[in-house]
C-alpha cells in the first residue's frame, strides 16, 4: 500500500490576545494568591487593575515587580475589563458582579453567591472545564473543599462509577482568611510564652486545638453551612445530583493546606493498584503513598503546591465486597482550593 507522508508544518496555535483583568480583593489571602498565580503561570495581562476595601485605596501592591495602585470599587470601575476575579464576599460579589458583567467583562467568582445558581458554571477546569462553554457572564469558583475533594473523586468515579463518599476535614486557618492566619500564629507564640489570648476572628481558642469548624449549624439537620456548601457543591462538579455523600468540617491548627479523610463505595468492587493508576494519570493529582516510609500527605508539602496531593489508598476492610476504598488527600486551600482555579478558569477564556 502507498502512502504519502505530509510534509506541511502543523499550523502553530495563535498567541491568546491579552487581556485587562480586575483582582477584586487584592489585599486578602486569596487575592494576594491570585496575583502570585496570574504572575507564575505568565498569564496575559495587558493591564491589571487591583481593588480593595476603602481603607487601602492609594496604597499599592506588586505584579510583576512595578507597583499597581489600589482603586476603590464602583459599579463603574469595570469600563474596559475583559476579566474580573472577585475574591471577595458574597455581599461583594452580589453587589458589583451585576456591574462587571453589564461592562463587558468576564466574572469569576471565588464566593458563594452564585455557585448553586442553574445558570452559572461551577467549575474545577480539569473535572468540567466544558461547563464553562455556557456561562452567561459568571463563572463560578468552588468551595475551597469542594474543589479539593473533586480532584481526588473525579479520575476515580472515571473508572468505576462513585455511589457514596464519607469525608472528614482538616481545615487550615486560610479558609477563613488572612486575618485567622494571623490569630493562629499570635495565639500560638502566646500559648508557648504561657500568656492569656483571647480570640477575636475565630470562636474558639486555635493553638494546639481543633473544633467544628466555624460556619453557622443548621438546628435541624446539625449540619454546618461548610458542610452543606461542600456536598451540594460536589454534586453539581462531578453532575451527579443523587450521589450519596455526607461531610464532618473541622478547623484544624495548621496556617495553610486543607486535608481530607475519604472512604469512597463504588459501584463494582475496585482495586487499590487500579486506582492508584487512575490517580497517578490525572492531571492536577500527585500520589504520595509510600507505605514503607508511613509517608502520605500532609499540608507541610502541600503548601504552596498546585497538585493536590492523594495517598494512604487502602481497601476498606469494613466492606467485604471490595468496592470501597480508604484514602488521605491534601491541597493548598489558597491555590487549587481558590486563587490558581480561579487563575485556571481565566486561562480557559483567553
Amino acid at each position: 500500500m502507498n502512502s504519502t507522508a505530509n510534509t506541511s508544518a502543523a499550523p502553530s496555535r495563535t498567541p491568546p490576545r491579552a487581556k485587562s483583568v480586575a483582582v477584586i480583593g487584592a489585599t486578602g489571602a486569596v487575592g494576594a494568591e491570585m496575583l502570585r498565580c496570574l504572575e507564575q503561570r505568565n498569564f496575559p495581562v495587558s493591564k491589571l487593575r487591583a481593588f480593595a476595601s476603602e481603607r487601602s485605596v492609594g496604597r499599592t501592591v506588586q505584579f510583576q515587580g512595578k507597583p499597581v495602585v489600589l482603586e476603590a470599587l464602583t459599579a463603574a470601575a469595570f469600563a474596559g475589563v475583559d476579566i474580573a476575579l472577585f475574591a471577595s464576599s458574597s455581599g461583594v460579589s452580589r453587589e458589583f458582579v451585576p456591574a462587571a458583567v453589564a461592562n463587558g467583562a468576564i466574572v469569576v467568582d471565588n464566593s458563594s453567591a452564585f455557585r448553586m445558581e442553574t445558570d452559572t458554571p461551577l467549575v474545577v477546569p480539569e473535572v468540567n472545564g466544558a461547563a464553562m462553554s455556557g456561562h452567561r457572564g459568571v463563572i463560578a469558583n468552588p468551595n475551597c473543599v469542594a474543589a479539593i475533594i473533586s480532584m481526588a473523586l473525579w479520575p476515580l468515579h472515571q473508572r468505576v462509577p462513585l455511589r457514596r463518599v464519607i469525608a472528614s476535614t482538616y481545615q487550615a486557618a486560610s479558609g477563613a482568611g488572612a486575618a485567622a492566619m494571623a490569630e493562629l500564629e499570635a495565639s500560638t507564640r502566646a500559648w508557648l510564652d504561657g500568656q492569656s489570648f483571647t480570640p477575636k476572628v475565630l470562636p474558639h481558642p486555635y493553638a494546639f486545638n481543633l473544633f467544628s469548624h466555624n460556619a453557622a449549624v443548621d438546628a435541624v439537620s446539625g449540619y454546618n453551612g461548610e458542610e452543606d456548601k461542600a456536598m451540594n457543591e460536589i454534586r453539581k462538579i462531578m453532575n451527579l445530583p443523587q450521589l450519596r455523600i455526607g461531610i464532618t468540617c473541622v478547623r484544624v491548627p495548621v496556617l495553610r493546606a486543607h486535608s481530607m479523610s475519604l472512604n469512597l463505595e463504588f459501584a463494582a468492587p475496585f482495586a487499590v493498584e487500579d486506582a492508584r493508576r487512575a490517580l497517578s494519570e490525572a492531571s492536577g493529582v500527585r500520589v504520595i503513598d509510600d507505605r514503607a516510609r508511613n509517608y502520605f500527605p500532609m499540608p507541610v508539602d502541600a503548601s504552596g503546591a498546585d497538585d493536590v496531593l492523594v495517598g494512604r489508598l487502602r481497601e476498606d476492610v469494613s466492606d467485604p465486597s471490595g468496592c470501597s476504598l480508604a484514602l488521605f488527600i491534601s491541597g493548598d486551600q489558597l491555590r487549587k482550593g481558590a486563587a490558581l482555579n480561579a487563575v485556571q478558569i481565566a486561562e480557559q477564556l483567553t
